[in-house]
């Protein structure tokens, strides 16, 4: 799999403040914004501000820093949309088979009502 950076993507270009986003919670590391067509109640995404293309070029690659943060910050979103209680959902596609569409590491955070099943075949 390619662990190539393409600046082009939308993450990129939302973090360049070229598209609007609806925060969440913005750190000096990580972003999280809602979901444009969100798939749940709650859908928040969830991004390092660092150049990483899947989750494990982030596991990786990024520093301890950035890996403090990013998972902080999702501490922080599990916490502030009410989410423990009753359960989430956390997704991030890698690769082809993955059918990742933006290729920008990212988790998609769902939750606020029961999902179904994970996979449909």
């Amino acid at each position: 799999m390619s662990h190539t950076y393409d600046d082009s993507n939308i993450f990129a270009m939302i973090l360049r403040g070229e598209i609007p986003k609806s925060t969440v919670i913005e750190t000096d590391n990580s972003l999280a914004f809602r979901d444009i067509n969100p798939q749940a109640p709650v859908h928040v995404l969830l991004i390092p501000k660092g150049k990483y293309v899947t989750i494990d070029d982030f596991a990786a690659n990024a520093s301890a820093e950035e890996t403090h943060d990013f998972w902080a910050t999702f501490a922080s979103i599990i916490e502030r949309e009410g989410l423990r209680e009753k359960g989430f959902r956390v997704i991030s596609n890698a690769g082809d088979h993955g059918l990742q569409e933006v290729p920008h590491f990212h988790l998609h955070i769902l939750g606020g009502e029961v999902l179904g099943p994970i996979l449909a075949r």
